[in-house]
C-alpha cells in the first residue's frame, strides 16, 4: 500500500471513531468535534478513560497498536459503567463497533472517578500479562531481538546454540511492514506451523535513525533476500511469496560494503585490490582433505578443533582453519593435508550472477561491484546479470529486455542509478554457507540488526548437563578483539545486589 494509500486509510478510521464515539465524548463533558480530530481524539479519549496521555504514542506504533486497541476498547467500555465479562468480550470480538450499541442504544453515564484497579484477580493477572507482552514486543521489535544459531555457516566464530541479543538500534530499528502479525513471533506460530502474519496491507519501508553504519567485517543479522521457504528449515513448501520482515533470517559476515570492489582468490577475499585483514576473532575455515597411515580419534579431532568433517577410509575431508591445518600436517598419522579449492575459471552455474559468461566459483570469483546509494552504473547485456535483481525486486521498477535494449518502466535505459546500499555477506565457515556467493547482494532495506552479546551457549553434542553448556561463551561479546571474556559472574554479582536491596526495601516497608 502506497503513502496515499495509508492517509486514506487513516482519515477513514478517524471518521469511524467519530461515529462511534461522538455522543461519549459528550456525556464525558467533552465537545462532539473533539472526537474527529486526528491525534487531538486519541489525547481527549486518554483523558476520558483516565490513562496517561503517553498511551497515544503506542497507539500508533506498527503491531504494538495491536496489542493496543483492543485495552482501550475495553477501558471505554468500562469508563461508561459496562464492566462485565460478556461486555470485555463484546468490546473485543466487534472490534471495538461495541462502542456503537453505547453511543447510540445504551442508556449509559461517565463515571469520571472510577477505580482503575481490576475488580478480581483474573483481571489483574490478565492486565499484567498483557501490558508484560506489550513491553516485551516493543524492546522485541525496536530495541534487541533474541535470536539462535541456526547453522554452521559461522563456525568458530559463532556455533549452533548460541543464543544472541541482537541490536536493533545499532543501525537503526527498522518499522515493521507487516502490520497484522503475532507479536515476538517470526513467520510462523510456534507449535502449529502456520503463518503468523497477513501478507496485506503492507507498511511502506521506514527506518528509525541508528547511530552507526554497518561496517566491513562486522556480523551482521539480515532479511536472506531471495526467501521463498514458510519456514526456515522446511524446503517441502517454496514459491511463498513473504514480506521483507517475515522472511527468515540469516546472520552473516559482511565483507563487503557499499562503493567496494570485491573479488575472491583461491578462497581469500580482495576489497578494492587489497586482502582482506579479518578481525582476530575470526576463524575462517575451509574442507581439507587428509590423507593418514591410520585412524584420528576423537580426542585428535578435537585437539585440532574438528566439528565438521567424514571419514573415507585412508584419508578424511575435514572443515579446518588454516592454522589447524598446519598443525594437523605435523602429525606423525598424516600424510598430506591439501585444501580443497575449486581452480579459477571452473564455472559453477549455483554461483552469483548465474551467468556462463562469468566463468567463477564459490573459491574464485569476480570482481564485482557492490551498489552504493546514489551512484550510477552503467547498464548493458554485461552488466544485466549483475543488477537484473536489485532493479526489479528491490527497487520496485518494470524491467523488460527486447535484444541489446533494455527498458525501465517503459523508458530506454543504458544506465541505472541505485536507490540504497547493497551489503555482501558471508559465512566464515566458506564451503559449508548459503551466502551472496549464491544469491548476490543484500539491501540495507533487509537489515535486521547486529548481533552484540551470546547471552546463552547450548551443546546438543555435549555428555551430561554440565558439558551441554557452554560456559566459557555465557555473557560474551560477539565484536570486538582478543579472546572473548566472559561477563557471567558479573551479571550473577549483580542480580544478587538487586534482589538484596529488594528484600531490604521490602522489609522496611
Amino acid at each position: 500500500m502506497t503513502l496515499m494509500g495509508w492517509f486514506i486509510s487513516f482519515l477513514v478510521i478517524q471518521l469511524i471513531h467519530f461515529a462511534g464515539t461522538w455522543k461519549l465524548y459528550s456525556k464525558a463533558g467533552r465537545k462532539p468535534w473533539e472526537a474527529i480530530v486526528p491525534v487531538y481524539n486519541a489525547i481527549v479519549l486518554m483523558k476520558i478513560i483516565n490513562r496517561p496521555t503517553w498511551w497515544v504514542i503506542l497507539l500508533f506504533i506498527p503491531v504494538i497498536n495491536l496489542l493496543m486497541f483492543p485495552i482501550i476498547w475495553i477501558e471505554t467500555a468500562r469508563s461508561f459503567g459496562k464492566n462485565s465479562n460478556v461486555d470485555t468480550i463484546l468490546a473485543v470480538i466487534t472490534l471495538g463497533f461495541y462502542n456503537y450499541y453505547l453511543n447510540y442504544v445504551a442508556d449509559v453515564n461517565y463515571i469520571e472517578d472510577r477505580s482503575l484497579k481490576p475488580r478480581t484477580e483474573l483481571g489483574e493477572w490478565v492486565s499484567s500479562i498483557a501490558f508484560a507482552i506489550i513491553a516485551a514486543t516493543l524492546v522485541h521489535t525496536y530495541v534487541m531481538q533474541p535470536y539462535t544459531i541456526p547453522t554452521s555457516s559461522l563456525e568458530k566464530s559463532l556455533l549452533i546454540g548460541d543464543f544472541l541479543f541482537v541490536s536493533k538500534f545499532h543501525y537503526g530499528a527498522r518499522v515493521p511492514m507487516t502490520p497484522i502479525a503475532a507479536p515476538m513471533v517470526h513467520d510462523s506460530l510456534p507449535f502449529i506451523g502456520t503463518k503468523s502474519y497477513l501478507n496485506k496491507p503492507q507498511l511502506p519501508y521506514m527506518r528509525i535513525p541508528g547511530f552507526q553504519d554497518i561496517k566491513r567485517n562486522e556480523i551482521v543479522v539480515f532479511s536472506w533476500p531471495v526467501d521463498t521457504v514458510q519456514r526456515f528449515f522446511d524446503k517441502s513448501n517454496i514459491h511463498i511469496q513473504k514480506p521483507i520482515d517475515k522472511k527468515s533470517n540469516y546472520v552473516k559476515r559482511c565483507v563487503g560494503i557499499a562503493g567496494d570492489s570485491l573479488e575472491i582468490r583461491d578462497g581469500y577475499i580482495y576489497i578494492n585490490g587489497e586482502k582482506t585483514v579479518l578481525p582476530d576473532r575470526t576463524k575462517t575455515q575451509y574442507i581439507h582433505k587428509v590423507e593418514t597411515n591410520g585412524q584420528l580419534s576423537a580426542t585428535t579431532l578435537k585437539r585440532y578443533n574438528v566439528t565438521e568433517g567424514s571419514n573415507m577410509g585412508d584419508f578424511y575431508y575435514l572443515n579446518l582453519t588454516d592454522e589447524n591445518a598446519a598443525k594437523l600436517a605435523k602429525n606423525p598419522l598424516v600424510k598430506s593435508v591439501v585444501k580443497q579449492i575449486e581452480p579459477a575459471g571452473n564455472y559453477d552455474a549455483g554461483v552469483f550472477p548465474h551467468d556462463s559468461r562469468y566463468a567463477w566459483s564459490k573459491d574464485n570469483f569476480g570482481p564485482i561491484y557492490i551498489p552504493e546509494e546514489g551512484k550510477t552504473v552503467e547498464l548493458n547485456a554485461a552488466s544485466l546479470p549483475f543488477y537484473k535483481r536489485i532493479i526489479e525486486e528491490y527497487e520496485h521498477n518494470d524491467l523488460t529486455v527486447n535484444g541489446n535494449e533494455i527498458f525501465i518502466n517503459g523508458k530506454l535505459a543504458t544506465s541505472y542509478t541505485f536507490k540504497q546500499n547493497y551489503y555482501w555477506m558471508m559465512g566464515d565457515n566458506r564451503h559449508n554457507s548459503e551466502d551472496a556467493r549464491y544469491w548476490g547482494y543484500v539491501p540495507f532495506d533487509h537489515v535486521v540488526g547486529k548481533p552484540v552479546f551470546i547471552w546463552f551457549s547450548w551443546d546438543t553434542n555435549g555428555q551430561g548437563i554440565k558439558n551441554k553448556i557452554r560456559w566459557e561463551r555465557l555473557f560474551t561479546t560477539v565484536h570486538g578483539s582478543g579472546e572473548p571474556v566472559s561477563y557471567l559472574y558479573y551479571f550473577l554479582a549483580a542480580l544478587a545486589i538487586w534482589y538484596g536491596v529488594s528484600t531490604y526495601r521490602k522489609r522496611r516497608k
